[in-house]
This record gives structure tokens, C-alpha cells and sequence, in this order.
């Protein structure tokens, strides 16, 4: 009986969290006419794909989720790597002002990236890379959160795996590539997970750099179908839809390993 009563909480708060999804869907499958009943009805009369078909007419949808997905993918390596290798020496190198440094570098999280767009776009139009691929992934190369996250991973593995290692003859590439890295792998998911999602739904930066339609990204895409003076929120719903399925395929894949960084912190 008492598994039921602390299991009900747990329903409760996963029915209004996937509520928001549910009615995303909903509304994606809702015809025009059907869109303004009041109040609105979670099962509409004449419910179909057609908003699905729409949306693919409206823009170039397929060539929108390669480009956020290839840049997803791409910022989400490219920060694994910088953050993996900054996190190593921040936990494990000793330098002078090593502390100090790690403080600073932590300080730029305060910085909101509004406060960014200005000099970020004139250093991209200095060296004309307006309007590329490249302007919009360079941002995203390095991560403060990343680093502070896989240091404090990096720190919870023993120095003597590290010790023993070096007694073999490794040094620290070794180390770092074929010691630490397989004991940091429930971080590493973790912030694949969270740099994918930044970057998947990331809309001002793409907003100030990009001006070609073949360069736009989801969030844009999804603006655009906004009118002045109407909006088909069916048809918005749907790419919405579309947006959220890569998210979740890569949270399934990637959950155990959650699970797993959670519990070795609490651990901890």
C-alpha cells in the first residue's frame, strides 16, 4: 500500500509533464475548422496528417532537421572534446594559477549570450563568415559547463588507477584516452545529452548569423510559420512535433547512462 501512495505523486507529476507533448500532438492531428472549438477537444473529428503534409510544402523541412541535426552532432563532438581534454588538466595537471584560472573560466557562465551576439557577429563578419555553417557552429566549440561537469567526474576516479597506469609506462594522452575516459562515460552521455539539446534548439545566435533559407535551422524554420496577421498552429505543431522525436531517440539510447551519473554523484 505504501509503494501505491508514493507511486501516485510520481503519475501525477509524469501526466503534467507530458501533458504540453500530448497536446502537441493533438494539435498537430486537429484540422483547421477544429481549431477553434471551445473549449478545445482532445479528440477532434477529422483528425489526419494533413498538417504534417503542409509543412513539408511550406519549406524545405528535410534540409531544415539535416542542418540542425549535422550541427547538433557536430557541436555536440566538438565540446566533448575540448571539455573532456580541459576537464583532464584542470583535475589532474598541476600548473600555477590552475585554481584561479578554473574560477574565471567558470564566471563566464554568468555571461548571457545576448550580451555576446554583438562582438561574436562582428568577429564572423571580419573574416566573412556570415551566413555559413561555420559561424554558427564556432560558438559552440568549447563549454565552461562542460568543463566544470567532467572535472568534477574526473575528480571522483581514484589517482591510483591513474598511478597504476603511469607504473605501465602510459602517459597522460594514455591516461586520459584508455583510463579515464571509459570511467567517465555516465558524464559524457550526460552532457552529450544536454550540448545536443542546446544546440538542437538553439534560436538567436542562427537568428543573427544566418540569411540563406538553405542554411536555416529548425528553431527558424518554426518562426517562419508564424504570419503577421494568422498562424496555422496545426501546421506549427507538427514541426514541433518533428523537432522534439530526435530528442527523444537520443534520451532512450542515453538514459541508462544518466541514471548511472546521477547515482555515482549521489554516491559521492
Amino acid at each position: 500500500m505504501g509503494k501505491v501512495l508514493r507511486a501516485i505523486p510520481v503519475l501525477l507529476g509524469a501526466l503534467v509533464m507530458l501533458f504540453p507533448f500530448a497536446w502537441t500532438v493533438v494539435t498537430s492531428l486537429t484540422p483547421d475548422g477544429a481549431l477553434l472549438v471551445s473549449p478545445p477537444d482532445f479528440t477532434p473529428d477529422g483528425a489526419g496528417l494533413d498538417a504534417y503534409r503542409r509543412l513539408l510544402e511550406a519549406m524545405p523541412f528535410w534540409r531544415i532537421v539535416f542542418n540542425s541535426a549535422w550541427l547538433a552532432v557536430a557541436s555536440t563532438v566538438l565540446q566533448l572534446v575540448t571539455s573532456s581534454m580541459a576537464a583532464y588538466a584542470f583535475a589532474r595537471l598541476p600548473f600555477p594559477g590552475r585554481n584561479a584560472l578554473f574560477a574565471v573560466y567558470l564566471a563566464t557562465l554568468m555571461v548571457p549570450m545576448q550580451v555576446l551576439v554583438v562582438p561574436l557577429f562582428l568577429e564572423m563578419r571580419a573574416f566573412n563568415l556570415v551566413d555559413t555553417y561555420f559561424a554558427v557552429l564556432a560558438p559552440t566549440v568549447a563549454s565552461a559547463f562542460g568543463v566544470f561537469l567532467l572535472r568534477q567526474a574526473i575528480a571522483q576516479v581514484p589517482r591510483e588507477f591513474d598511478e597504476a597506469a603511469v607504473l605501465d609506462g602510459a602517459g597522460h594522452p594514455r591516461v586520459f584516452a584508455f583510463v579515464i575516459l571509459p570511467l567517465i562515460r555516465p558524464a559524457l552521455a550526460t552532457f552529450a545529452i544536454f550540448g545536443f539539446i542546446a544546440s538542437w534548439n538553439a534560436y538567436l545566435w542562427p537568428l543573427v548569423i544566418i540569411r540563406s533559407p538553405e542554411f536555416m535551422t529548425i528553431p527558424l524554420g518554426l518562426a517562419s510559420l508564424h504570419g503577421q496577421f494568422t498562424t496555422e498552429w496545426n501546421v506549427v505543431m507538427a514541426g514541433s512535433v518533428v523537432s522534439v522525436v530526435p530528442i527523444l531517440i537520443l534520451y532512450l539510447f542515453a538514459q541508462k547512462h544518466v541514471i548511472a551519473s546521477v547515482a555515482q554523484s549521489g554516491l559521492k
